[in-house]
């Protein structure tokens, strides 16, 4: 027998694990972190790994990606839709902020795509899970710079909340509000590095990128935060809004040093009408 299941079996045996997971029993849950469980469940796309699947709530589980029926019945569909043996899954970044887990993952789905997971726990489960996901860029931005490259390490945990606090008033006041007038107060000078396939580094950058759009007609227009959530140097924002007229998403990740952004990832994905959605939950729902 092989040793790994395949990710068709795995697909197919969604619906036993359903009805025969004891998710409270101490082996499921005890000594491992919530980032642990949205890793496995993440690396289990890849690898078909069974014991991933108990640390999602089999009765209760809310999705958020709106290509994707809801609940196991709907992941396990998005599984068997995947060429054999296709997936491949790289965990970049994970990070916690209470009930809440995130990741920055290079992904091998449907194609070469860079992805930002979010998970809801209960009681040690996962009960809710919001996503945006963009094709990979094949080539580094202006400044030599990858979607997925750069600091990795957590620091400044006890700075948390400051930090955090710093990235929603630089959504409200620079992306929502457009007082870019004040776009100085957040950054240490021109030192920032970006990891946006189109922009370089600085806010010469910036400025540089957001001028070329402006000649081309093209406006990006943040019109709503949803969520915040930090852990130490990083913090991830959650945003609606529009990108060339169609409405968007968008999740900007933030390395904070110094009490300054020092450094930006983001992922922009165009929202699908919902005749199109495959749940009703909504992009946003319940942040």
């Amino acid at each position: 027998m092989e040793k790994k299941v395949s990710l068709i079996l795995a697909a197919a045996l969604f619906s036993v694990t359903a009805c025969t997971s004891t998710l409270t029993e101490p082996e499921n849950n005890m000594g491992i972190s919530n980032k642990e469980k949205a890793i496995a469940v993440l690396n289990s796309i890849e690898t078909g790994d069974q014991q991933a699947i108990a640390y999602i709530n089999p009765l209760q589980y809310t999705q958020h990606n709106l290509a994707v029926g809801d609940g196991l019945a709907g992941f396990g569909a998005v599984l068997q839709a995947l060429p054999k043996n296709s997936a491949k899954v790289d965990v970049v970044r994970a990070l916690a902020d209470g009930d809440y887990v995130f990741t920055h993952t290079d992904y091998n789905f449907f194609g070469p795509k860079v992805g930002f997971d979010l998970f809801r726990f209960e009681d040690g489960v996962i009960v809710e899970h919001w996503d945006n996901l963009t094709v990979k860029s094949e080539q580094p931005n202006p400044s030599g710079r990858t979607q997925l490259d750069g600091t990795v390490e957590i620091t400044d945990l006890d700075k948390t909340e400051e930090n955090k606090a710093l990235v929603t008033d630089f959504v409200d006041t620079i992306l929502v509000k457009g007082e870019f007038d004040k776009l100085t107060n957040y950054f240490d000078g021109d030192n920032y590095l970006q990891h946006n396939s189109a922009i370089a580094d600085g806010l010469s950058g910036l400025s540089n990128a957001l001028a070329a759009m402006a000649e081309q007609g093209v406006t990006m227009v943040y019109s709503k935060n949803h969520i915040v959530l930090g852990e130490g140097n990083f913090v991830l924002s959650i945003s609606e809004g529009t990108f060339a007229g169609e409405v968007t998403s968008f999740y900007d990740l933030f390395r904070i040093e110094n009490g300054k952004i020092a450094e930006h990832w983001d992922v922009m994905e165009t929202i699908a009408p919902k005749d199109q959605w495959k749940n009703v939950n909504g992009k946003f729902g319940n942040l």
